[in-house]
Order: structure tokens, then sequence, then C-alpha cells
């Protein structure tokens, strides 16, 4: 294979890394703990935080903010997952790199 040619591939491959690194970025990842959700996009920005008030009493303020840190920390394990998941395959033996 000559230079040209693996200069070409190393284009292609860094374009398909940028579209699906963009792709997880602009995705709406949503998580769900009882009566909180919380949605996030794939670049870790929190979008909304939901609470269902009409299930909760005052009493159990201390539960639903340990509801909010357990459902923002699943989720962004689910967005770590998945940008492995999509970014695997660009970065075999790298980890880190997204």
């Amino acid at each position: 294979m000559n230079i040209q040619a693996m200069m070409k591939q190393a284009q292609k491959l860094q374009k398909d890394m940028l579209n699906a690194k963009k792709e997880i970025d602009e995705t709406i990842f949503e998580n769900n703990k009882s009566f909180v959700t919380v949605k996030a996009t794939g670049n870790k920005k929190i979008k909304s935080i939901k609470i269902d008030i009409e299930n909760i009493n005052k009493e159990e303020i201390e539960m639903v903010e340990d509801l909010i840190l357990v459902t923002i920390n699943e989720l962004m394990d689910k967005i770590d997952k998945e940008t492995e998941t999509k970014m695997g395959k660009y970065t075999q033996g790298m980890p880190g790199l997204f």
C-alpha cells in the first residue's frame, strides 16, 4: 500500500470517528429511578431532571436527592458504554480517548 492510499484511509477513519462521536454527542440518553428521570446528551450535559412530586412526601426528600445522584451516575455509565461501543472500533487498544 502506498503512502497516498494510507493517508486517504487515515482521513476516512478520522472522518468516520468524528461522525460517530458527533452522533453520540447529539443523542439524548434517559435514565429512570422510581420517581426521578434524568436526560443528558452523549457529551454528558444534563438536559433535564424530572421528579414526580405527586408520589413523594417531604420526609422523603433525602431519598429523592440520593435517587437523583444514582440516576445521574447510571446515566453517565450508559453514555460511557454507548461511547465505548461506537468508538471502540476506532480506538482498539487505546482506552480513554473518548
